[in-house]
């Protein structure tokens, strides 16, 4: 679950046609149409300028070489985006052209030998070079390794606009004037003034007196859901309709903007702090809903601190954005979940790369001292173990990826073949044709698993309680084959890696079930007065 940014830097050809789209009107959040021209200017001019800069760059010897018939590979080598080691294999998505290599790469590059692209593709220039957008860049830049919102006045780690780590990530703050105003903190004052802590409850009844975040709240067992986790956990996702000409419309991109302001994540769809409704029409809802359905005093109490190329290892760079004060705060929920990097990696000789037992237990106890001293009394951690992830190959191998669906040409294998080959694979040890090499991968993960249970088994802690649940995407499996579903159905079939929103939204069904079944504890009372605070207060501001 490595960053994806490099894949697109080593193949920008299968996905530059739809950049074009990034000068169309941006997208704007359904839950909320009226966030601030400020920040949209900011999204707006940083992804125009970028689209305009490819095109200026790139557009004309790119359309020179597919008027020429050379395929995606023969441009991406061309314009050195791929690259050839010496020693190393030629590295491939297509078939090789009838005529030999090299003959066609030297006819490819006299054909865009007096432009100035190569020199621009190798002198490492990039957008953020220009001066206008430095600053900017370098916001955006820390904002994204922190996973804190770009626009936080307050600096309360809450934020009024959706994407750049805003309220899709996190609940949206209320009083961004105010770092005594957020979500998830225990009311001020019963707030008889103002609402201190986001949820849309507050002031006082009139037929008593008696304010309302005190008579609906009091002793209800308000609790938010915190996620610690990696691409999966944030939902990762690539549309297949931005790669797939015949799936292309005028209205194919019109996403594209948020997602990438949102690192090609969609969080605010996600199993564990999704509150939008679903796109994939299934009854399940995401954990945070089902807490708000449990008990409205939860209403926006959600952080999802996942990180595409999160581990145990690295979790340590950004568990600091965390909101979480042990006395001002309710309890929360906290779902750990780096189900995947701490096995899966690009490298050729992967194996070594993984992380041990041993360097794994230090990782995760070194998170849960950090956890206790910040979680109020009265929280919970949830372990959620790692997956075998042979069902990949076993399930995609032989099927034909978006990209090949056409034509017939690029299988999952192929694609999985030529992402090792760049040393680019999310996963190697499980996206690999090699049934040993996919064999010590699940293995691995076993013993990180093991880890976690024996940590939970053993560890206590003042501030809350460590429990484990195995990652049991096969009971997943068999639930959708009983809905007449397939396996690959439950994948993203264009990186062939992450679970979708559906297989997303099954597991945070399935994890609810479990814990109402063997710690109802942790989940909290059921709210008498859910339907009086929906009464007085209707969608409580909504998200």
């Amino acid at each position: 679950m490595q960053s994806p940014w490099k894949v697109f830097m080593v193949a920008p050809l299968f996905f530059l046609p739809p950049l074009q789209s990034l000068a169309s009107p941006l997208y704007e959040d359904q839950s909320r149409l009226s966030h601030s021209n400020g920040h949209t200017c900011v999204e707006k001019l940083f992804l125009k300028t970028t689209c305009y800069l490819i095109i200026d760059k790139f557009g004309s010897d790119i359309i020179k070489l597919l008027s020429a018939d050379m395929n995606a590979d023969v441009v991406c080598h061309t314009l050195e985006f791929c690259k050839q080691n010496i020693g190393q294999p030629l590295c491939h998505l297509y078939p090789l052209p009838k005529v030999a290599w090299e003959f066609t790469l030297e006819k490819a590059r006299q054909i865009v030998k007096k432009s100035p692209i190569l020199k621009y593709s190798g002198s490492g220039s990039d957008i953020c070079s220009l001066p206008f957008l430095a600053k900017i860049c370098q916001k955006i830049k820390l904002a994204i390794e922190r996973s804190v919102p770009f626009k936080d006045v307050d600096s309360d780690k809450y934020s009024i606009f959706p994407t750049l780590r805003g309220y899709h990530w996190r609940g949206r703050d209320c009083n961004d004037s105010d770092e005594s105003v957020y979500p998830g903190r225990r009311p001020n004052n019963w707030d008889v003034h103002q609402d201190s802590n986001c949820n849309g409850i507050w002031g006082v009844d009139p037929k008593d007196g008696v304010p309302y975040e005190k008579k609906f709240c009091e002793g209800s067992q308000p609790r938010g859901i915190i996620l610690l986790g990696d691409s999966a956990g944030a939902h990762f996702h690539i549309s297949p309709e931005w790669i797939t000409a015949s799936q292309m419309s005028l209205n194919s991109f019109i996403s594209l903007p948020t997602a990438l302001t949102d690192e090609l994540d969609w969080p605010q769809l996600s199993g564990a702090t999704g509150f939008l409704d679903s796109t994939v029409g299934i009854k399940e809802k995401s954990i945070y809903l089902r807490l708000w359905k449990r008990n409205h005093c939860n209403h926006r109490d959600y952080q999802n601190i996942a990180r595409n190329g999160a581990s145990s290892q690295n979790l340590k760079t950004f568990i600091e954005s965390l909101s979480r004060h042990t006395m001002l705060d309710h309890p929360a929920i906290v779902i750990y979940a780096m189900i995947g990097n701490d096995v899966c990696n690009g490298k050729r000789d992967t194996v070594p790369a993984m992380t041990t037992p041993e360097k794994f237990y230090f990782n995760v106890m070194q998170t849960l001292k950090y956890l206790n001293s910040h979680l109020p009394k009265g929280s919970h951690v949830i372990f959620y173990g790692l997956p075998d992830g042979t069902f990949l190959w076993d399930n995609l191998h032989n099927r034909y990826h978006p990209l090949g669906q056409l034509n017939k040409d690029v299988t999952y294998a192929q694609l999985y073949s030529f992402l090792n080959c760049l040393q680019v694979s999310p996963c190697h040890g499980w996206m690999s044709s090699n049934k040993t090499l996919r064999t010590l991968t699940s293995e691995r993960a076993e013993q990180l698993s093991n880890t976690l249970k024996k940590i939970a088994a053993k560890e206590k802690f003042t501030n809350f309680n460590l429990f484990y649940m195995e990652f049991a995407f096969h009971e997943i499996i068999q639930e959708w084959q009983k809905r007449g579903g397939q396996p690959w159905q439950l994948i993203e079939p264009v990186d062939g890696f992450h679970p979708n929103e559906v297989a997303l939204l099954m597991l945070a069904d399935r994890l609810w079930e479990k814990v109402q079944l063997q710690w109802p504890q942790v989940l909290g009372k059921e709210n008498p007065f859910n339907p009086q605070i929906k009464e007085v207060f209707g969608d409580q501001g909504g998200h």
